[in-house]
């Protein structure tokens, strides 16, 4: 039961009443955040949020927020949703946050910045009041494209991120019992999603700041008895490099997917495992300009539609957008958790909503069982370890640095075409720096000269050809001896450790 009766209302659109949201259905004495030894109960944290809530100040104003796992991100967020004020979050991380925050800072200038370690948490106000005319429905401004450079945010309403929760709760069943490990940081609205509709729910939160190939993570989801997590793709290449399938979880009751294809062989795999441990395994999908999700397929399917989408959310519509005769064309998404817009400069905050239903940029069809299955892309923004990307940027980022380039991707990974062997390594490592994602996920070649259509387009099927040739060659002809020395070589450069010793495992780097 909610802790009012005014738990979980939206109210915009009445011209009488500030505009905010209330996310959070537990009972007092529920625990609702646990962080380490720290247990905060509903009840605690109905009275951090109200002393937060002052602190953030009076009138509507722009908060910019560090997305840790811990729980002042937490309360800074709630108490900014309750009282009405937009949110932007940026990552924590020291040296990618703090150049992210700045460039946000000099584009969309909040009003107040809130920041810092779990112990020292800091709310700056950087000016009284604000500059900003905000439409009444705005509450979030979430990045669309990972960091190549996109100046747009999506503007979320305090409708969306009900809606989205609410729906998300209801087709996981998420219950008071229920509690998640977090996995994916607040900027992310994958992991933001997992917050709202657990705390909608009455349900709790382990915060936990460490990956699934850390073994504090596992040890803290025994002991709390975590009954969910949350991965990309390239969480299930970690779970299967850490032994996730011999593990003794009894409270895990199911894993959700989403941010990415996940190859339909992985997905019957995790699914077989689930049915036979008593975990269901989740595949989702959605956009950040739907908020979070647009479909899920029910863990019962699958093992037997393992490629599909599957169906559309509690209140939402999927359709394809075929020309005649065509069973394939653009999937089109409507429901209530359709974003108001984008917002590319401060004065697009005042704007109301502009965008009725999503055209999502992949091309999709409708199985005969009434699925969606995803067969293609209708643009060049393209999904790599949850990030979207766009790849047109990443070709400008690259030029930008005096590096001719064309790319294109295939299996989850990027790829970079360069004209000259010597500038191979370099653009692989740049574009890496420049979208914020590891380089062993980008593969770079050299190639004679980029190729083009008949109507003179950069034909993207015959760079990615080119690669899968390369890579298929790179195979014929490979060593079956592995030495020592060469696995703390690979070690080294997969994950940035230059450093890395023979005696160095893959879990301490």
């Amino acid at each position: 039961m909610p802790t009012d009766p005014g738990e979980g209302e939206v109210p915009v659109g009445n011209a009488h009443a500030r505009p905010g949201l209330r996310l959070r259905g537990g009972l007092a004495e529920d625990p609702a955040l646990i962080s380490g030894y720290r247990v905060v109960t509903y009840g605690e944290l109905e009275s951090l949020v109200a002393e937060r809530r002052t602190a953030l100040g009076e009138g509507r104003r722009l908060v910019m927020i560090t997305a840790g796992n811990v729980v002042e991100p937490i309360v800074t967020y709630l108490a900014a949703l309750e009282a009405g004020h937009p949110v932007m979050f940026v990552p924590d991380d020291a040296a990618a946050g703090a150049a992210h925050r700045t460039a946000l800072i000099e584009r969309f200038e909040p009003d107040v910045v809130a920041m810092g370690a779990a112990d020292d948490w800091r709310i700056e106000h950087l000016r009284e009041g604000t500059r900003h005319a905000f439409h009444p429905e705005l509450a979030l401004l979430a990045s669309t494209s990972g960091s190549t450079g996109s100046p747009k945010l999506v503007r979320q309403s305090f409708e969306n991120l009900h809606s989205n929760a609410k729906a998300i709760g209801e087709y996981l069943g998420i219950e008071r019992t229920d509690r998640a490990a977090t996995t994916l940081p607040l900027q992310y609205v994958y992991g933001l999603s997992v917050v709202n509709s657990h705390l909608l729910a009455g349900a709790s939160l382990l915060l936990t700041p460490h990956s699934v190939s850390d073994e504090r993570f596992w040890e803290a989801v025994a002991h709390h008895r975590a009954t969910s997590f949350a991965g990309v793709p390239y969480t299930f290449e970690l779970l299967d490099a850490s032994g996730f399938a011999s593990r003794d979880l009894p409270s895990l009751r199911y894993i959700t997917q989403a941010g990415g294809r996940l190859a339909p062989d992985t997905v019957r795999r995790y699914a077989r495992l689930g049915r036979e441990r008593g975990f269901d395994l989740v595949v989702m999908y959605g956009q950040t300009e739907a908020t979070a999700r647009m479909s899920y397929l029910p863990p019962e399917l699958a093992e037997t539609a393992p490629g599909s989408i599957g169906r559309p959310i509690p209140g939402g519509m999927l359709r394809v957008d075929a020309s005649d005769g065509a069973d394939s064309g653009e999937l089109i998404y409507s429901g209530p958790n359709v974003m108001l817009g984008y917002a590319e400069h401060p004065a697009d905050f005042a704007l109301g909503r502009v965008v009725h239903e999503l055209r999502t940029g992949d091309l999709a069809r409708q199985r005969e069982d009434g699925l969606f299955e995803i067969v293609g892309r209708a643009n060049r923004f393209v999904k790599v370890f949850g990030l979207r990307i766009d790849l047109d940027a990443v070709e400008r980022l690259l030029a930008d640095q005096g590096i001719d380039a064309r790319t294109a991707t295939q299996d989850e990974r990027l790829l970079v075409f360069v004209r000259e062997e010597r500038s191979v390594e370099a653009a692989r490592m740049r574009a890496a720096v420049e979208i914020g994602i590891p380089a062993h996920a980008i593969d770079a070649y050299a190639i004679d000269e980029f190729p083009r259509t008949d109507s003179g387009k950069s034909d993207t099927l015959a760079l990615v050809r080119h690669a899968q040739s390369q890579r298929e060659g790179a195979r014929a002809t490979a060593s079956d001896a592995v030495l020592d020395e060469q696995i703390r070589d690979l070690y080294a450069r997969l994950l940035s450790q230059p450093g890395a010793s023979l005696g160095d495992s893959f879990a301490s780097l």
